[in-house]
């Protein structure tokens, strides 16, 4: 048995005599502010070891004495074989569970942690009094079977099973539940298939022409750089003009925006870049698309634009309608227009922030001259194309210039 201090600024859990940590922090100073949080680590009646963080009602994690009277704590209740007493998951309840992650920092900074909550909620509607070391694999099939009677899409019950697995595991990642709590989620099958449920949508040119010609103004902007670009709503939404070098011709994305929490870089084509030259820049802020001054910060704004525009072009609109157009659809066009431009699997995976599984992605690494150079070819096919639609004339951008 033994107590162990976590460096606040390397999470390395280590022995409580260390003066310094091996990452240069002074654990000493830190333990003085109160910034060094306790573990402690004891054996299971069984022989496995348990390393668990201190905490609970009156128990201050970052005091030693909590520490060691946590310990002593765990001592008795081994000598008197108290098993369940020493593990919390034998009394903890899978909603206790829920309101831990969803109070979670890294969880609130997801991208849709509304869609966590519902889903949460939903599963809690079965399992919400239950504990957690109670739910079996069988139980997670019937929820599955009940779920579907209810009419539930087989994409929506592998969401739920998917971010409640997401929410254990990370409770299992933290100590707060053993790996027997783990494997029921880990064993449970998704409904669908892998890519059974894949949209297979793209847009025609001539539906594209049509649509920047019954969009807004400002719905016509991003779907002419979603059609050029296949940047996801969430990167134009927060596209700023410094993360644009007209220079070089590409639009270089941060990690913290990218749905994939990479940096991206994305060449910019002639029609991009004068989608860009037409936009104005506003004194008070540096978002690039906006509406009447102000920045576009709602991705609802976009669906509302882009349903509009696709009822006066008539084209079905939405996922639940046959042959339906959606925003994302761009980006599927974006790629699969590239394939017929001729671009390599390889460099269709960089631009778009894809991961292809193939060994290339580790080894290429192309200047940002080879990333305009394939906008450029695949450009250059677009236009021929959009020749042979609008009879000898192509539209170059959403202000209506065309050329011979």
């Amino acid at each position: 048995m033994a107590i162990f201090a976590q460096c606040p600024q390397c999470r390395k859990k280590q022995a409580t005599k260390n003066r310094v940590c091996s990452c240069g922090a002074d654990l000493v100073k830190l333990k003085r502010s109160a910034k060094v949080r306790y573990w402690i680590n004891y054996r299971l009646p069984n022989g496995k070891q348990r390393t668990e963080a201190v905490r609970g009602e009156g128990i201050n994690p970052y005091s030693i004495e909590s520490a060691r009277e946590m310990l002593s704590k765990r001592v008795v209740q081994k000598k008197e074989n108290r098993v369940f007493d020493m593990i919390p998951e034998a009394t903890m309840t899978f909603q206790e569970l829920t309101d831990w992650y969803l109070d979670l920092e890294s969880v609130k900074r997801l991208s849709a942690p509304e869609r966590i909550s519902i889903a949460l909620a939903n599963f809690n509607k079965v399992f919400g009094n239950n504990l957690v070391a109670s739910i079996k694999l069988l139980d997670l099939e019937k929820y599955q079977a009940m779920r579907s009677k209810e009419g539930i899409s087989p994409a929506t019950i592998d969401l739920e099973l998917i971010m409640t697995k997401t929410m254990v595991t990370k409770a299992f990642d933290n100590d707060m539940l053993d790996g027997r709590c783990l494997k029921a989620f880990r064993r449970a099958k998704k409904t669908l298939k892998t890519g059974s449920n894949a949209r297979k949508k793209t847009i025609s040119l001539e539906e594209y022409l049509n649509l920047l010609d019954g969009a807004r103004r400002y719905m016509a902007q991003l779907i002419e750089v979603g059609f050029n670009t296949g940047m996801r709503k969430g990167e134009m939404l927060s596209l700023r003009w410094s993360y644009i070098d007209r220079e070089k011709r590409v639009i270089r994305l941060p990690a913290e925006i990218t749905k994939e929490k990479r940096e991206k870089t994305v060449p910019i084509n002639t029609h991009v870049a004068k989608v860009l030259d037409s936009l104005p820049r506003s004194l008070t802020h540096d978002f690039v698309f906006t509406t009447r001054g102000r920045p576009l910060l709602q991705k609802t704004t976009i669906q509302y634009g882009f349903k509009t525009a696709c009822k006066k072009a008539g084209i079905p609109y939405g996922r639940n309608t046959h042959d339906g157009t959606t925003f994302h659809d761009l980006r599927r066009t974006f790629k699969t227009n590239m394939l017929k431009a001729g671009i390599d699997k390889a460099y269709r995976d960089l631009i778009l922030g894809h991961s292809s599984g193939d060994m290339d992605t580790h080894y290429l690494a192309p200047t940002d001259e080879t990333l305009v150079e394939m906008i450029d070819r695949f450009t250059k096919w677009l236009d021929q194309e959009m020749k042979k639609v609008v009879g000898g004339q192509h539209l170059v951008n959403i202000c209506g210039d065309i050329s011979q």
